[in-house]
């Protein structure tokens, strides 16, 4: 199967439940429609991004998982910050409030040759879904936020942190929902729907 995403916490993930996946990443704008809720967002991003890579490096019948996923607080997403001015904006924003982590997924097999001679071709067949996790953080000081800027650390994160390292540990009081989500794959909410698609 391929995954259409670098993220090497998708690409562990996905190898340490058993997976060998081709790596291929997705390029796609990924540039917010206007209007367009962050939930509607993040699937139509993952659908995009499968597509694309299926279309280019699939072979028949195989799998193509693709995901995208955005911090939402006040209907708003956040994305990865510009800098890290932007970084401590989005930080004293979530600070001692609860926001959502959605990643959208898609799971996309690409069309094959019918199982006997002369039957019609398969066509591709897709799933797309979006698992939400509420995420709260601590109220944060001015100071708290600057030190784990400087770590460099919120850099390449929606929302300017990452949950599996100094931001889990510093800034989360709790979670309601998938870890793994947060992390940037929900693992076994996927596993359950690569089965209903085979």
């Amino acid at each position: 199967m391929i995954l259409a995403s670098q993220s090497p916490r998708r690409i562990e993930l996905m190898r340490e439940a058993g997976f060998d996946v081709r790596v291929i990443p997705a390029d796609v704008d990924e540039t917010p429609r206007a209007g367009e809720p962050p939930f509607e967002l993040v699937e139509r991003l993952a659908a995009t991004k499968a597509e694309a890579v299926a279309a280019e490096s699939a072979e028949p019948g195989e799998l193509v998982l693709a995901a995208d996923t955005i911090v939402a607080i006040d209907g708003e997403a956040l994305g990865k910050p510009a800098d890290e001015t932007d970084a401590r904006a989005m930080l004293r924003r979530l600070s001692g409030r609860t926001h959502q982590v959605a990643t959208g997924v898609c799971l996309l097999r690409a069309a094959c040759e019918g199982s006997e001679p002369g039957s019609p071709e398969r066509p591709a067949t897709r799933d797309v879904f979006t698992v939400v996790t509420d995420v709260t953080f601590y109220d944060l000081a001015d100071a708290e936020i600057d030190a784990y800027v400087a770590t460099g650390e919120p850099a390449d994160k929606a929302g300017a942190y990452g949950i599996q390292g100094t931001g889990g540990r510093l800034l989360v009081r709790g979670i309601n929902g998938d870890f793994y989500n947060v992390v940037g794959l929900p693992i076994a909410e996927v596993v359950r729907h690569m089965r209903l698609l085979n």
